[in-house]
């Protein structure tokens, strides 16, 4: 595309230079923005949509959503036949109309559904943002409106719009702190660094005078790559890498505002990139359902012909009965002809009345959820007031069924606050609220030291250690209170842990730190050196000379990497044994744990220690591995301090809920992006992970390990027999190993494995990964999924999933808008599966099968008829009746059982997840239950025809000299089947309500003033059929009549209640129990089996397995060192390998200074 830049301008100007270069290159490998300049060439726009419709869309999309059910292409054939002159026995209209009114009805539905979602998308694409006009002023404008090369000014605490490249911040030389969990889980803030040649571009009016351009490469969905060169006018390029870029869909944190340029809009920015489109999900039942209509369409069209060749063989017979049945001259005799006809004759086999019936049902069912007080969530404090939401209402059943539950971690199950809590000194646990034991608090630690008691000078080293072993940055407020910015919030929650013992870190500056201890005394301590956290060494240490000129190391980590580094003198580990029982404690507690260590190092032994640190940190070549190697010969001959304690709190009981779920076997796996340590420590607090389960971890650097792994452990699983079980282990994996694993070759043997497994953890895995494993699971097990997350890294598996559910509430989240199912918090899934689920399951199981059930009672009958008078296609009732039958008559009791009919109370389903294990297994609705109804629908069809044709055989007469005729016959039958059908439904409801009552009793009603009013309205009303007046009083003047009411529905239904009552009283089921107890008063938990199987056996043999287990040694000892991690709680959050290293990071700060 040429440059949009106007023609008349000199073609020498550089402007357009550039303009005609970017659009030459347009096409390339990557594209060129232009700084300040009109772009030449058109981007995607920034506006998003989560929506499944558009005004273009809707119509082809919604019909072909509907023609996906074969119900509904039968019936548009149905009404296309019926529209052949002479052929249809039923009427034109019957079956054509209906089927508009339920597309239309649904076609409503949908739209109301997707405006929600479009008013969602409006409210994101609205927002604000500062963009900077040319004349350097900062103008709001729209999100939808950002484009390509604008420079925005984003303030704190505010979302990102657009992918940006950082150019500038209110942080010293660019920094800034970005806050990822919305992208990828990790809890940890993160730290950007705009490049030197921008960072110093504050003043809007400077920035506006910017002119160059930016090369990037082409939108990719990789959230930790980029790859690009910022080349301003006059300068060499100046590469631009992730460091820079600063993702839609983060939140700038710590920071008061940044200056960026935008690179990718809309849904070419990574996070959108790493989103899958809105699918079209349809519920399991709906596809079993439709199958089962393929079979009762192939049913139908036996029937057809047969009854076709019953006409063609009395015709061939020369049995001639024209005299009796009137044709006309257009009449089509044909054999052809006769199947149409038949196959219009007994169409209703299939239930049209079903569809209006489930939309009316489930729509209603979705309001259930969105009114329930108990998934009613307020939060003062955040301004939160968030009800349930049901976004769409064809998945209310689903919920009923879930087999597998896929939980993001951050935000979902944690709300990402770190507190500190508790701590081990010398031995010595200061714990405010322990259970057990010795309870000492905060007060008496400080106590300790100022009375010299309990090792004051350990405790001193402990407190001197939590304020100046970090990275954080202090921040004097406009009010006087000071905040703390950290990239750890580990670290930051250990700063603010020291203030409850009255020891503040008050300033930083490049070469030291300022505290101020218990006494009010200000002391400075010299930082020397900075050894950095990573992964791998899972610790940090700080080198400083203290007030008094001493040189000391102080050091915290995980308790494997610390205790290992302890001295041999028994000062130094004296108490070590006190301090792992107190780490086990804290662990048991669901706490994440950190050792803590000291060394005072001799001036000679840190100098010659010093230059050997400088010469590895300027190494050319293995620098990392020159570094650590210097860096661990320092961290020895440590003294143990103790251990500390954070919580990362956890949402609302969220760790019942997950227990509650496991209970109802449903299998829990946590899918995020955060660090492993910090993953199983969650999985441990949250109940997901047990002290006493296995731990099965899989980090692989290649597919070959990752094959020799899985297939170590899983033929292991196998010799005992243990694969897909629910084994009392837990598997984790990274997203690193499952690049591997999610290879053709290995996804059979990686899924086997995690299936045998009670739970799952996958950490560092990104969105796209998240949604591979809810496929992989999808596309083995053919169970039915739930996804639920609270994040925009989080859509892609929300959407993949059969159910997705979002947590709402969260200001600026995508999560919500695009899933099925929206909540505030986690807990409530308990109620929205347990309840509402198992519910709409039952309920909806009941409406499918009933209304195939009253359907084929009746129209069947047609079938018997037709034998009764030689096939000759006469429709047995009265056509009216027909229509009346599914709109009035029976209408109401399967709406009964669709919105009132339960087993269990919300209490007891919610206090007993075992109770979930029926709907779960999908006992109410599968393929042996649809044809055992079907076959009771057509023995009561036998009944209800043949012994009131019986009774009527010799013939019935009148006092008025009536006699009895095919119409008399039909209606009586017709009213036997009202009869039967609406007393079946309360046969099969297990909780009867006032509605209940009103649709059996008022439905049998409805249909006798029906006759009786229908039987007067002729000859003033001429649509109505002439031979129909005075039916009411033949009817009801009749014996044969009144006896038949009385007796056949009794004989029909006596085989029913039989049934009903010996599987209640001889083979009862838990639930059963429940529900009678519940009826009749009395205690629950007495007939409750219990959801938890018994594990003994399985325990002994995986004791069997983990004997066997890892006999590659090295893998075995890292294996044994992560079990301990785990076991003692360890877990620490800091970005690695950022854009600043944690030690120039601190070294660019001077908090003394105004900023």
């Amino acid at each position: 595309m040429r440059s949009n830049v106007g023609g008349e301008e000199d073609q020498g100007n550089p402007r357009n230079a550039d303009a005609r270069a970017q659009a030459e290159e347009s096409d390339g490998q990557g594209r060129r923005i232009l700084i300040n300049l009109p772009q030449g060439q058109k981007y995607k726009s920034n506006e998003i949509s989560t929506a499944k419709y558009n005004l273009f869309t809707f119509i082809p999309k919604f019909l072909f959503e509907q023609f996906r059910r074969y119900a509904n292409i039968f019936f548009l054939c149905i009404g296309l036949l019926q529209q052949i002159p002479g052929v249809s026995p039923t009427g034109k209209y019957v079956t054509i109309v209906p089927l508009f009114v339920i597309l239309t009805i649904t076609a409503v539905k949908e739209m109301v559904e997707d405006i929600k979602r479009h008013k969602a998308d409006s409210k994101v694409n609205h927002t604000k943002v500062k963009v900077l006009t040319s004349t350097g002023e900062w103008i709001h404008k729209k999100w939808m409106e950002v484009c390509v090369g604008d420079i925005l000014n984003i303030e704190n605490s505010s979302f990102f719009p657009a992918d940006l490249i950082l150019l500038a911040s209110s942080e010293p030389q660019g920094m800034c702190y970005i806050e990822t969990a919305n992208l990828d889980g990790e809890t940890n803030l993160k730290i950007r660094s705009g490049l030197v040649c921008t960072s110093e571009l504050t003043d809007p009016k400077n920035l506006a005078r910017l002119t160059g351009q930016v090369e990037a490469e082409q939108p990719n969905r990789s959230l930790y790559e980029f790859a690009g060169n910022i080349v301003l006018s006059g300068e060499q390029a100046v590469p631009v890498s992730a460091t820079q870029l600063l993702l839609r869909g983060a939140r700038l944190r710590n920071t008061n505002w940044v200056h960026g340029l935008v690179v990718y809009t809309g849904h070419e920015s990574k996070l959108l990139m790493n989103s899958t489109k809105a699918p079209l999900k349809r519920s399991t039942v709906d596809i079993v359902t439709n199958y089962q209509i393929i079979f009762l369409f192939v049913i139908l069209v036996c029937l057809s012909l047969i009854s076709a060749i019953g006409n063609l063989v009395k015709g061939n017979n020369g049995e001639d009965h024209e005299f009796y049945i009137k044709a006309d001259s257009n009449l089509n005799n044909g054999f052809g002809w006769q199947f149409i006809t038949f196959f219009i004759l007994y169409n209703n086999l299939i239930p049209i009345s079903l569809q209006v019936t489930l939309e009316i049902v489930k729509f209603i069912q979705a309001y259930y959820m969105n009114w329930d007080e108990a998934m009613h969530y307020i939060d003062p404090e955040m301004g939160v007031d968030s009800y349930a939401l049901a976004r769409t209402s064809n998945l209310n059943e689903e919920l009923g069924q879930i087999k597998y539950v896929f939980s993001d971690k951050t935000g979902t199950l944690t709300r990402n606050v770190m507190e500190y809590k508790k701590c081990s000194v010398a031995g010595v646990m200061y714990d405010p609220e322990r259970e057990f034991g010795k309870q000492l608090g905060h007060k008496d630690l400080v106590d300790n030291l100022k009375q010299g008691t309990n090792s004051p000078e350990m405790i001193s080293d402990f407190l001197t250690l939590l304020t100046v072993c970090h990275t954080v940055i202090p921040e004097q407020g406009e009010d006087g209170v000071t905040r703390y910015n950290a990239a750890s919030p580990d670290e930051k929650a250990l700063v603010e842990g020291a203030e409850k013992y009255d020891y503040r870190f008050v300033a930083r500056r490049p070469e030291s730190v300022t505290i101020k201890t218990c006494t009010g005394k200000m002391e400075t301590y010299q930082v020397l050196n900075v050894i950095e956290f990573t992964s791998t060494r899972k610790r940090m240490s700080i080198v400083v000379k203290t007030p008094s000129g001493e040189i000391k190391l102080y050091i915290k980590g995980a308790d494997s990497v610390i205790l290992e580094r302890l001295g041999q003198n028994r000062e130094q580990r004296e108490h070590y044994d006190t301090t792992l029982n107190h780490l086990e404690e804290f662990a048991k507690c669901g706490l994440r744990t950190l050792c803590l260590g000291v060394a005072t190092i001799p001036l000679a032994q840190y100098e010659e220690w010093n230059r050997r640190w400088v010469v590895a940190s300027t190494a050319i070549n293995d620098r990392e591995e020159q570094i650590d190697e210097v860096a661990t010969s320092l961290e020895t001959n440590l003294t143990l301090i103790g251990a500390t304690a954070i919580e990362d709190k956890l949402q609302d009981q969220v760790p019942e809920t997950i227990e509650k779920l496991l209970e109802a076997n449903i299998h829990v796996w946590m899918l995020t992006g955060d660090k492993q340590e910090t993953a199983i420590n969650i999985a441990k607090s949250c109940r997901l992970h047990r002290d006493n389960s296995d731990l099965f971890i899989i980090n692989s650097r290649s597919p070959e390990e990752a094959r020799e792994e899985i297939q170590e452990q899983l033929k292991e699983l196998k010799k005992d027999g243990l694969v897909g079980k629910s084994n009392d282990i837990t598997l984790v994996t990274d997203g690193k190993s499952l690049n591997y694993t999610l290879l053709p070759d290995m996804r059979k043997d990686f899924i086997d494995l995690c299936t045998s497994c009670r739970a799952v953890v996958c950490c560092r895995v990104s969105p796209i990964q998240k949604a591979d494993m809810v496929e992989l699971v999808k596309e083995h097990t053919g169970a039915i999924t739930l996804s639920i997350g609270d994040g925009a890294n989080d859509v892609a598996m929300i959407q993949k999933a059969a159910v997705g559910v979002g947590i709402s509430g969260n200001e600026g989240l995508q999560a919500a808008n695009s899933a099925d199912f929206a909540i505030a918090q986690f807990r409530f899934l308990s109620r929205l599966l347990f309840v509402h689920g198992a519910w709409n399951y039952s309920r909806i199981s009941k409406v499918i099968l009933y209304s195939f059930y009253k359907n084929i009672t009746l129209y069947i009958i047609e079938l018997w008829f037709a034998i009764y008078n030689y096939w000759s296609g006469q429709v047995i009732y009265e056509r009216w009746t027909i229509g009346m039958y599914n709109l009035f008559f029976t209408s109401a009791p399967p709406v009964a059982l669709g919105l009132f009919d339960r087993t269990c109370t919300a209490a007891t389903r919610e206090e007993y997840p075992s109770l979930y294990h029926s709907t779960q297994k999908s006992e109410f609705f599968n393929h042996r239950e649809f044809w055992k109804w079907i076959a009771n629908s057509i023995v009561h069809s036998v009944l209800l025809f043949w012994l009131p044709q019986m009774a009527m055989y010799f013939g019935v007469s009148w006092e008025s000299g009536q006699t009895d005729g095919y119409l008399v016959l039909g209606n009586t039958v017709y009213t036997l089947v009202v009869v039967t059908t609406c007393l079946k439904a309360g046969i099969e409801m297990d909780a009867w309500t006032w509605f209940s009552h009103g649709s059996i009793w008022g439905s049998i009603a409805l249909w006798f003033l029906f006759l009786v009013i229908y039987s007067h309205i002729w000859p003033s009303a001429k649509f109505v059929a002439s031979n129909m007046a005075g039916m009411s009083e033949i009817l009801l003047s009749s014996p044969v009549f009144w006896f038949c009411l009385l007796l056949v529905p009794t004989v029909t239904l006596l085989a029913d209640v039989a049934f009903r009552a010996i599987k209640t009283t001889v083979f009862t089921t838990e639930t059963d129990k429940i529900r009678i107890a519940e009826v009749m008063n009395k205690e629950v938990a007495v007939y409750v089996e219990g959801g938890r199987r018994p594990i003994s056996e399985t325990s002994r043999l995986l004791r069997n397995v983990r004997k066997r287990f890892r006999k590659n040694k090295q893998r075995q000892e890292e294996q044994a060192t992560m079990e301990m991690d785990v076991r003692h709680g360890y877990a620490f959050s800091q970005e690695e390998a950022g854009a600043v290293s944690q030690g120039e990071y601190i070294r660019r700060y001077d908090t003394t200074r105004p900023r």
